[in-house]
């Protein structure tokens, strides 16, 4: 058992997939720093006196006991059912930045890494095997 698992550890590239996954998951850190810390604030500004998007949330039952600008945390332990639809936002630009930054991350590798020679066509193989096949008759 222990042979099988360091042949699979030595085949493909399995400590590269660990690097990238610990890279990966470093890198959503910032991402989501700089959306909770800079662009969400500079939203809630632009729309309009500085709106804290990790309070807005909808009550759906038990709104008698949720006062006018409470904070999420705050009607959520008064035992009201809210959607914090504010942690949802911020979690959809999260994952926005985060592709999108993928996603130049992937363009700007593909220029670097060069396209694998193309091997013979289906033709060329039929040819060759239609010619060796000439050759025995």
């Amino acid at each position: 058992m222990i042979k099988d698992f360091k042949a699979f550890l030595n085949q493909g590239n399995v400590m590269g997939l660990a690097v990238g996954v610990i890279i990966g998951a470093a890198f959503g850190t910032i991402v989501k720093s700089l959306t909770d810390d800079v662009l969400m604030p500079f939203i809630g500004f632009v729309t309009g006196g500085g709106v804290d998007f990790t309070n807005q949330y909808l009550v759906l039952s038990g709104g008698d006991k949720v006062a006018a600008g409470m904070t999420l945390a705050a009607a959520k332990a008064t035992g009201a059912n809210v959607m914090a639809l504010g942690s949802f936002v911020t979690a959809v630009i999260n994952f926005i930045l985060l592709a999108f930054v993928v996603f130049l991350l992937v363009r700007q590798a593909s220029k670097f890494i060069k396209p694998a020679e193309a091997g013979p066509t289906e033709i060329d193989i039929l040819t060759e095997i239609r010619d060796e096949l000439r050759k025995k008759a």
